[in-house]
């Protein structure tokens, strides 16, 4: 087993499959400027790593897998920052998009704002179902910059995708199954265990296999 630790944000390796845990419980993994760099860094190492064949993705600490953008940094208005940490955050969310591995997205808690970004860009998301989604960038006057208008009506029909980017209506886990904006629901104390058992079973397909169905589904 490898590990690495960042500012916020975690890598571990085991045999094949690379963890990548959200850091910041004490703002339930709120989304910054150094996580988003620390998440690029640990991306970019993920996709030049050839014994990497599946990646799960989660939140640490018990409140949820990201609360959204860190607001304190960002503000809740539009500026000229807050637009260019957005082409840059679509970048680095555009990393894990193009990667050619399976990625699967463990969700628990508050799921919200960037964090339904981050896990609609995973191919697979099995959730707990104490887990709740929502889009509250209209609250904040702003509009969900990481790919989140295109990604979340192409996973709901558009007009359940609507709902949550106008309204920012919240779904539990039972209603976002139903919607098809996740997988699999199980209780929090199976996720863990569910988790690696998908990735395990990931990791057994041949990479170019899963690359290619990939690839075709894009």
């Amino acid at each position: 087993m490898t590990e690495s630790t960042f500012e916020t944000v975690t890598y571990e390796k085991c045999g094949q499959i690379a963890h990548i845990t959200l850091n910041r419980p004490d703002v339930i993994n709120a989304f910054n400027v150094q996580m988003r760099d620390d998440l690029s860094e640990v991306l970019d190492a993920v996709r030049w790593d050839l014994d990497v064949a599946v990646v799960l993705i989660k939140g640490s600490g018990d409140r949820g897998f990201c609360a959204g953008a860190d607001l304190s940094e960002f503000g809740s208005a539009p500026s000229q920052a807050a637009a260019r940490n957005a082409r840059w955050e679509r970048d680095v969310f555009g990393v894990l998009r193009d990667l050619t591995v399976p990625t699967v997205a463990v969700l628990h808690g508050h799921v919200i704002g960037s964090g339904v970004e981050l896990a609609l860009l995973c191919d697979i998301r099995i959730a707990a179902d104490n887990a709740v989604f929502s889009m509250p960038e209209t609250y904040h006057g702003l509009i969900a910059a990481a790919g989140g208008t295109q990604t979340l009506p192409r996973a709901l029909k558009q007009g359940r995708a609507l709902d949550m980017l106008l309204t920012g209506r919240r779904l539990n886990a039972s209603d976002a199954g139903d919607a098809g904006l996740i997988q699999r629901v199980v209780k929090p104390d199976d996720l863990e265990m569910e988790s690696e058992r998908i990735a395990s079973d990931l990791a057994e397909i041949d990479p170019a296999l899963s690359g290619a169905i990939k690839t075709a589904e894009l």
